[in-house]
């Protein structure tokens, strides 16, 4: 049984495409992200995994005008929305716990950073990047075995090779990596809120129109 795919149809497989092209980029961020632990790749991965296969089904539904799908992506998506709002609260309440275990992990992470390659690459990149050193400050790699007397080259002002080795303390950068972190989150909350409340009005549209379509399918089956 076969049935015109009016405006709320075609609507509705616009948003399921949107929120498909949404999830497909954020998984490809998540996909390229540095991770140093092989549990996270997995659950970014299964995460990745679903939000493209419940966009896959909104825009099956869409197409097909099947009830039971545009249903099901209903469902799916308004579930997602409330974890999406459940882990923003949550963040929001534990952001001090949230700071205080990045700073335990940084430092945990600066104790495997002269056995460990991809550690190294990755704290090399932040301190790089953020133009500091060290959880606190530079003074955090005089406790890690084998980094007496220096620093990781990246916390050189000007970046050569042994730069670190014997280093003035007026040629390296001597914040530390963990308020130079958090003070960047905190100036650019407002382009990750505006962000957030974006991929938010992708996913209210498509509830919306798919509830519309759904009626306009229900609709149908009681007219024949």
């Amino acid at each position: 049984m076969h049935y015109r795919q009016d405006g709320n149809g075609k609507l509705a497989h616009s948003a399921g495409e949107a929120l498909l092209n949404q999830r497909s980029k954020g998984c490809g961020v998540t996909c390229r992200c540095q991770v140093h632990d092989g549990e996270s790749l997995k659950a970014s991965g299964s995460v990745g995994a679903f939000l493209f296969l419940v966009a896959f089904v909104g825009c099956c539904g869409a197409c097909k005008e099947n009830y039971c799908l545009m249903i099901t992506f209903a469902i799916f998506l308004s579930l997602i929305m409330l974890v999406e709002v459940a882990a923003a609260i949550a963040g929001y309440e534990f952001r001090d716990k949230v700071r205080s275990e990045f700073n335990k992990d940084f430092r945990q992470q600066m104790k495997n950073y002269p056995k460990a390659n991809e550690t190294a690459s990755i704290l090399d990149k932040m301190q790089k990047d953020f133009k500091c050193c060290g959880a606190a400050n530079y003074t955090d790699w005089e406790k890690i075995p084998t980094m007496a007397s220096r620093v990781p080259d990246s916390c050189c002002v000007n970046i050569t090779n042994n730069c670190g080795v014997h280093f003035v303390v007026k040629d390296i950068h001597t914040e530390g990596c963990v308020e130079k972190i958090a003070a960047w989150l905190r100036k650019n909350v407002l382009v990750v809120a505006a962000a957030a409340l974006g991929i938010a009005f992708v996913e209210i549209l498509g509830i919306v129109l798919a509830c519309c379509l759904v009626k306009s399918i229900r609709s149908g089956y009681e007219v024949m």
